[in-house]
């Protein structure tokens, strides 16, 4: 399975990890992303962005069941300001699981607090 961020973001969006001519967009929104994620405080680290492909998943500080949301948010969000689909209902679906995965990352996150002595 593909670990950097910027490849695995463009296998999704359909784009060839060779194909560089929307790199600049697609870091662009997925940097978006990640500081929607920081703001909802997710990031202890203060702030987590990529420059090129060479950034792994593995290096965004969060738990291994957290990643999965945090990757699945991530396509989301890019998706949807890179190519956002055509049909409204598709949008609405798409924006409402966007806000599922907030809510379940924020919860996420405040039982993790609760847990720290």
């Amino acid at each position: 399975m593909e670990q950097s961020i910027l490849k695995s973001t463009k296998k999704i969006l359909g784009l060839d990890a060779e194909y560089t001519p929307f790199d600049l967009d697609v870091i662009t929104h997925i940097n978006a992303a990640f500081s929607v994620l920081d703001q909802l405080g997710l990031d202890p680290a203060g702030g987590f962005s990529i420059e090129d492909a060479t950034t792994d998943w593995s290096e965004y500080p969060v738990s291994p069941s957290q990643l999965n949301l945090v990757k699945t948010y991530v396509y989301l969000k890019v998706r949807m300001a890179f190519d956002p689909p055509t049909f409204s209902f598709h949008i609405d679906a798409a924006n409402e699981q966007i806000k599922e995965y907030e809510w379940r990352l924020n919860a996420a996150r405040e039982v993790a607090l609760e847990e720290v002595p």
